[in-house]
């Protein structure tokens, strides 16, 4: 029973989440749109140019256990890392938009910060997002403020997609034998405080904070049933929010791809990394770091002062985690929350400065694109596939025109 309600548990067995039909945010999110059996396949390894990032990118893989990136990969994945990527969204189908939203703003306290409703295609996108005291912006989601904001935003929103039609589908949470998505997540200063008023405001858990091993952290249900793990803030923390978002975790297969496309190409930091070998998996957590922001000093594998810069930060990390052994077989494909009857969890999304030459350097690192900017009904916008065949979407930073559109 300790060990069902054990984080470390649920990260190294619970294999990961979601589904298949690819579907994107501005294509028929309900429909088959089109299908990702494609996977990414960019080279193992890259020697990137900025300096700290390659510092800070030592793993468990050596040098003689992963190759080098070709140099045309490499060249390829500093063009894209040069277009400044940032993390931008992460997106999870909802069945219910009013007890979702009431869920995230007047429980979780983010912020409601723009709204598209796309009702000739059968599906609207509530955009949400953490802001600390003083901070928030006055914005009319739909208005054409709230949308120069979304395509700026140098954080990180939650992206909540409504179809309109109840098929009678229930939305997968992920987290069962091969599944790819595990989890958001959200900081506070007491986690044990926090859930309690989480509990009195007829929240349910998966793993409350005294429960399982691994004390002092938790895991409650949205109203989805996705799983939103609650985690203390570290004492270098400044943020006065009860909550900030600020975790999305993915399963993947092989840290020698997936860590170069997300840190090399797509211009995120290692910020922290954690093995557990009696458990048989690893942690690697990435952050876009805002402009300005002077690079971590600390090595990813100091346990204490790269939990204290994480803890300390407000936009979300990236939490890729690696169950040992899946490299090792051929077979082994994580599914990515797009296949029919396991479908919830959408994508990721990157704010980019040209997503034209975006795609071009992910196709020449060896990449896959499952929609291109000149696609679809809404050009300009593209869907690229990471190594482990996970949506990535690719957007223009500041949309496009006088509306700020993300699409043409």
């Amino acid at each position: 029973l300790c060990r069902l309600v054990s984080p470390t548990y649920m990260r190294a067995i619970g294999s990961a989440t979601a589904s298949c039909t690819a579907v994107g945010s501005y294509f028929k999110i309900r429909s088959c749109c089109f299908q990702s059996s494609v996977v990414v396949r960019p080279p193992s390894r890259a020697s990137h140019s900025h300096s700290h990032r390659r510092r800070l990118s030592t793993t468990v893989m050596s040098a003689s256990q992963s190759q080098s990136l070709a140099s045309s990969s490499a060249e390829a994945y500093d063009r894209l890392s040069q277009l400044r990527p940032s993390f931008q969204q992460t997106m999870l189908r909802i069945k219910n938009p009013t007890a979702s939203l009431k869920f995230y703003t007047e429980v979780m306290g983010m912020t409601h910060v723009d709204t598209y409703d796309f009702n000739d295609m059968g599906f609207s996108l509530y955009f949400l997002q953490s802001f600390d005291e003083g901070a928030k912006p006055a914005l009319e989601p739909g208005s054409v403020d709230a949308h120069k904001h979304l395509w700026s935003t140098q954080g990180t929103v939650l992206e909540l997609t409504h179809n309109h039609e109840d098929s009678g589908e229930v939305y997968h949470a992920g987290n069962e034998e091969g599944d790819g998505f595990g989890h958001i997540a959200f900081n506070c200063d007491d986690v044990y405080a926090s859930c309690k008023r989480l509990e009195e405001q007829g929240v349910t858990f998966k793993k409350k904070p005294d429960e399982g091993r691994m004390k002092g952290l938790a895991f409650a249900y949205d109203p989805d049933g996705y799983w939103v793990e609650i985690v203390p803030r570290s004492d270098k923390s400044e943020i006065k929010q009860e909550f900030n978002l600020s975790q999305t975790m993915m399963r993947i297969k092989d840290p020698a791809r997936s860590l170069p496309f997300y840190r090399d190409g797509m211009g995120m930091t290692l910020v922290r990394e954690s093995h557990y070998p009696e458990a048989n998996f690893s942690n690697y957590f990435l952050a876009t770091l805002p402009p300005g922001t002077p690079p971590p000093t600390h090595d990813p594998q100091d346990r204490d002062a790269s939990k204290g810069y994480v803890g300390a930060l407000h936009g979300p990390v990236l939490e890729l985690t690696h169950n040992h052994g899946t490299e090792n077989d051929p077979d082994f494909k994580h599914k990515n929350g797009n296949e029919q009857g396991k479908r919830g969890f959408g994508h990721i999304g990157f704010l980019v400065d040209d997503v034209d030459e975006a795609c071009a350097a992910i196709e020449a690192a060896g990449g896959e694109l499952a929609k291109r900017p000149e696609g679809g009904k809404m050009q300009g916008l593209a869907f690229a596939l990471d190594p482990d065949g996970y949506m990535v979407e690719i957007v223009k930073r500041g949309g496009y025109g006088d509306a700020f559109q993300p699409y043409k």
